[in-house]
């Protein structure tokens, strides 16, 4: 590992570790905003956030927005979170903004209790159907990822559309993980992962979680040329694996070039 690689781990260990004391939290709750995080936090209100929201949406950008906060530790806190969703859902339909949102399950109870986490971001999906939004289930340190996909797998079972969920590229179990979730139809964003993870279980080395990234982008291509190249074809939907496949990166050259593969090129016919 060369020496910068080092380096980055060692302060992002830091990072993550001052981001768990509540001497700290406490501390950027109150001057966080003017220390620097307005360039990455819309707001420390709904009113402020909704004002960055129509700022993007008027430079033809779509958002994704979230309520921070993680690891919740009274179901009563957990309860009101989910309904603090909804009530953001609703002001974003009412605004016409072109945004959905993302959420933490421990933000919702997760490290309460399983069952718990399920019903409140159920809660939370069925106001984003009813308003026809999304919402993201962000994916967090590896101890909760069977939970989060259990979650996911489960919300899908019963119906739900609206809904998606994170992989994290730099796991060694990611790969096997979209495998699993590939017959669901999933809509599922993938991004290198930023928590600090042993060795035993996460690859260390960019290079290696670079590697990792592109192998998920390719599997994504799978799912869309397998899709192709289904019987029926011609009266199957591929647009969810187009939707997927651009939320994993892939080009639209690489995308173009899967169904080149399934269907051939047309060529305009040369009359003699």
């Amino acid at each position: 590992m060369r020496l910068s690689e080092q380096a980055n781990g060692v302060l992002r260990s830091a990072i993550l570790r001052a981001a768990d004391d509540r001497h700290v939290q406490r501390f950027m709750g109150r001057y966080g905003m003017r220390l620097g995080a307005s360039r990455f936090v819309a707001g420390e209100t709904l009113d402020a956030c909704v004002a960055v929201l129509r700022r993007l949406a008027a430079q033809g950008l779509h958002a994704n927005t979230t309520l921070l906060g993680e690891s919740v530790r009274d179901p009563a806190e957990a309860e009101a979170v989910a309904g603090e969703y909804g009530r953001i859902l609703e002001r974003i339909h009412a605004e016409q903004l072109p945004c959905n949102v993302a959420l933490k399950l421990t933000h919702l109870g997760l490290e309460l209790g399983e069952e718990l986490a399920y019903a409140n971001v159920e809660r939370v999906v069925e106001v984003a159907e009813r308003l026809e939004s999304f919402v993201r289930i962000d994916m967090e340190q590896s101890s909760v990822v069977d939970a989060t996909l259990r979650i996911y797998r489960r919300l899908r079972e019963a119906g739900h559309d609206r809904v998606g969920t994170v992989l994290q590229a730099y796991l060694f179990r990611t790969e096997q993980d979209l495998d699993a979730l590939l017959p669901l139809a999933p809509n599922l964003r993938f991004v290198k992962g930023a928590y600090l993870e042993p060795p035993e279980i996460a690859y260390a080395d960019k290079a290696d979680v670079d590697e990792a990234y592109f192998r998920l982008v390719e599997t994504a291509l799978r799912g869309l040329r397998d899709a192709a190249a289904r019987p029926g074809t011609t009266e199957t939907n591929l647009m969810p694996h187009f939707v997927r496949c651009a939320e994993a990166y892939a080009t639209l050259g690489e995308q173009c070039a899967v169904l080149r593969q399934v269907f051939g090129e047309y060529r305009e016919p040369v009359a003699v």
